[in-house]
């Protein structure tokens, strides 16, 4: 297993200085390094093939989605056993290979491992320390990866790579589907990449919560009714945390004074959540259930007249 083939496809767009260290954190560690590039203007190519990757330019005139951007750099590669993907901004720990497959031998059916992903930065802002704490899931068998995994390369392409149409949750997605096939996802304790997520103001943290709402709404449209739920619970909780109690609130106070009562829900979840978490992560638990609530509806709005939303951006 330790001389299984590996390939990397990196994603990214204007990544600079970030981009350069994930490119190094790959170099001589697998076959063939790939760097898929969506229109960047800060000399991310040259600076990639200068580092010995494969540059492949996505044609900007058509929808950009991650997704896309992850197909396009599979479809150069000529059947490793292994792929890892790796966003631009994340930097791939040294250990990060011997432990990944030996996670793949100690579960047989394991068509993806990943582990734990950090910020880079978790100190710069309160909202990059959410990010770090969301990053923290449970080791073992999983759901889902998130953008950075190890996958085998043929189960990845027996279902069709990623679906390109999507504008964010499109490794839920994949994963979903390879699960349906018969393979397994698992998180293993060992540490995986470096991430820079770069969120330093509110307005940022803010749409990263309306995308996921978007993703979330997407997922649940999809697969909600199947077996597996998808996303259904966490659509349920933006809707009501973010459009229905607040609506109830008013209404019920406009009907009687006492009915204002209903807000107090807020405080006291922010104060349960807090028990668990800490105090800024009970707040912006519950207040990006609003972020939340206002993807889904975008997701249903353009749904209904009929339209596909472009990216919803962060950085």
């Amino acid at each position: 297993m330790q001389d299984a083939v590996i390939d990397a496809v990196v994603i990214g767009r204007n990544e600079g200085a970030r981009l350069i260290a994930c490119l190094r954190s790959l170099q001589s560690r697998v076959r063939r390094l790939v760097y898929v590039d969506s229109g960047s203007s800060d000399g991310s190519v040259v600076a990639a093939r200068d580092l010995g990757a494969e540059v492949v330019a996505l044609d900007m005139r058509l929808g950009f989605t991650a997704a896309r951007a992850r197909n396009a750099g599979l479809a150069v590669l000529d059947a490793p056993e292994f792929v890892q993907f790796v966003d631009g901004d994340c930097e791939v720990q040294p250990e990060w290979f011997a432990a990944a497959l030996a996670g793949f031998a100690a579960h047989p059916r394991a068509v993806v491992v990943c582990g734990r992903r950090r910020e880079r930065f978790p100190e710069a802002s309160v909202y990059n320390r959410l990010a770090d704490v969301e990053w923290d899931t449970p080791v073992g068998q999983a759901l889902a990866c998130g953008g950075d995994a190890l996958m085998r390369f043929a189960a990845v392409q027996a279902v069709g790579g990623y679906d390109a149409s999507l504008i964010a949750g499109e490794e839920p997605d994949l994963c979903l589907r390879l699960r349906r096939a018969g393979g397994e996802v698992w998180r293993i304790d060992a540490e995986m990449t470096l991430h820079d997520a770069a969120l330093l103001r509110f307005a940022q943290w803010w749409q990263r919560m309306v995308r996921a709402g978007y993703a979330y709404a997407e997922g649940a449209a999809r697969y909600g009714a199947a077996a597996e739920r998808h996303w259904v619970v966490e659509v349920r909780r933006a809707v009501l945390w973010g459009v229905a109690l607040p609506l109830g609130a008013v209404l019920a106070g406009l009907l009687h004074p006492l009915g204002w009562l209903l807000a107090l829900a807020y405080p006291v979840q922010v104060l349960r959540l807090a028990r668990r978490g800490g105090f800024a992560w009970g707040f912006f638990i519950v207040v990006g259930k609003f972020a939340e609530a206002q993807g889904v509806i975008s997701y249903w709005g353009n749904r209904l007249r009929g339209r596909r939303r472009g990216l919803i951006e962060y950085k």
